[in-house]
């Protein structure tokens, strides 16, 4: 189990620097809302993160 905690872990720190790499402190900040308003199960707080993933994401492609 521990195992696995340390992989989830690593695979999260690895996603939030290929978001901050690409997206630079508006992607982080972004990520970091929607995770903490699905933690916190705080629909606005992870919709404003989510839309505004979804608006980077947008401009990017």
């Amino acid at each position: 189990m521990p195992l696995f905690a340390i992989v989830v872990a690593a695979l999260a720190i690895g996603f939030e620097q290929l978001i901050q790499w690409k997206y630079g402190p508006m992607g982080i900040i972004a990520f970091i809302a929607l995770s903490v308003g699905l933690k916190a199960k705080n629909t606005v707080i992870s919709g404003i993160g989510a839309v505004v993933l979804v608006m980077l994401l947008a401009q990017s492609g």
